[in-house]
């Protein structure tokens, strides 16, 4: 009961919130279907259950915002059904239209108890998405702007954004790796989500990172695998498919499936339905190298084995011409060589004769110039001290001297030594 002080009537806490739960019960009885968005889906998983923040935003601002709870036999019965019609569970960041019982709790406070979601409306919100976001990019004239980009002639430098332990990423570098071909390629993975509503940052920040090295790369590949059609509406974001679409190298998509594509692959430079596909097509590009230049190479082979034999038979020819002049040659020079033989002989028997006359004379000189003809005629030869004596000033007194006559030999004793010539 309320409480009375001088002229003023006194409600409690409890009083008012149970006012208010008496008024809402009475007055909101049956369940309500309510359009909102998910902002956050707040999921416990101990215990199942789920707490959503939900929003309604009018040009880009809340305008209204409410708690709510799924518990979770409905939140499991909501997600079966989603993950059925939409191909994707249920996620934050959605326009959805549930149903819900409202209610007031004195202790809690105000919420709405979801039971059901209808994921038709779901689906008709993410193609509305979806066309909204390539209608802003078309006005903005950067749709084509990826595929516009000139392919590298050789992508051998490729930037992968996928999950290490991805099924997709695993069979597009095996692909790439073990190329019967021998096409080396380098792969460089950037690591990031590739489903639900956090995969658009994630995304969006690895291809920042690439941007911030981009020397360094040929073509960017987002790979995801393994997940078939379910949580590819993030790629329908409008601002994971304006990065792509600006993005300043050949962006590639390989996210595996195979209808219904998504804008982000609309934008990319090319888009392939699975990771091997994709690799594939890399691999193609290496073709379309190879090929012209084996063709090329084919040719100049050709063209040189051509020349060579042109070239053979030139020498050939000049060959036989050389062999022939050079026996003609030879023999010509054959009948020179025996002429000057003849020529040769002759001379040198008369320069033999000469020099025959030459060594009588000089051998009579020699004779006459031998010391035993000079000892013969009255000379002799004087040795002091194994040496010729040929000046006095070699002596000194008391020196022996040998002296040597044609018939014997003497030694002397030097006594006196005359430095004056006596020229009479």
């Amino acid at each position: 009961m309320p409480e009375h002080l001088e002229d003023k009537t006194i409600f409690s806490l409890l009083e008012v919130a149970k006012s208010i739960q008496k008024a809402i019960s009475e007055r909101y009885k049956s369940l309500y279907w309510i359009k909102a968005e998910m902002n956050k889906l707040n999921f416990y998983p101990h215990s199942g259950h789920c707490y959503p923040e939900l929003v309604e935003k009018k040009d880009g601002k809340i305008v209204a915002e409410m708690r709510a709870i799924l518990w979770k036999a409905d939140y499991n019965r909501i997600n079966t059904n989603f993950q059925k019609v939409l191909q994707e569970p249920l996620r934050e960041g959605i326009t959805m239209l549930f149903q819900a019982a409202i209610s007031y709790d004195p202790l809690y406070g105000f919420s709405l108890r979801i039971v059901d979601i209808d994921p038709t409306f779901a689906l008709g919100e993410l193609e509305k998405e979806k066309k909204e976001s390539i209608r802003k990019l078309q006005e903005e004239g950067i749709f084509q702007a990826n595929k516009s980009i000139a392919f590298p002639q050789l992508p051998k430098r490729i930037a992968v954004i996928s999950v290490e332990s991805s099924k997709g990423f695993s069979d597009f570098q095996q692909i790439i790796s073990q190329n019967p071909w021998g096409y080396h390629m380098e792969i460089y993975l950037f690591p990031a989500l590739l489903q639900g509503d956090k995969s658009i940052p994630s995304i969006i920040k690895q291809l920042t990172a690439i941007a911030e090295q981009l020397d360094n790369f040929d073509v960017v590949a987002i790979i995801r695998g393994g997940g078939g059609e379910v949580g590819l509406s993030s790629y329908n974001n409008y601002l994971l498919a304006r990065a792509i679409a600006i993005f300043p190298i050949p962006v590639l998509t390989g996210i595996g499936h195979s209808t219904n594509e998504t804008v982000s692959e609309m934008v990319a430079y090319k888009n392939a339905i699975t990771p091997s596909e994709l690799a594939d097509f890399v691999i193609q590009k290496f073709h379309n190298f190879s090929i012209p230049v084996t063709h090329a190479q084919e040719t100049i082979i050709r063209c040189a084995k051509l020349i060579f034999e042109q070239q053979q038979r030139t020498m050939d020819q000049l060959a036989n011409r050389i062999n022939w002049s050079t026996k003609q040659h030879f023999k010509t020079q054959k009948l020179q060589l025996k002429n000057l033989e003849k020529d040769l002989n002759q001379q040198a028997k008369q320069l033999l004769r000469e020099q025959l006359l030459i060594l009588k004379n000089i051998g009579r000189i020699v004779q006459l110039a031998d010391p035993k003809n000079l000892l013969g005629k009255g000379f002799s030869v004087t040795h002091i001290h194994g040496k010729l004596l040929t000046s006095t000033s070699q002596l000194k007194l008391d020196d022996f001297i040998e002296t040597t006559l044609e018939h014997g030999t003497f030694v002397a004793k030097v006594t006196a030594i005359d430095t004056h010539i006596n020229t009479k």
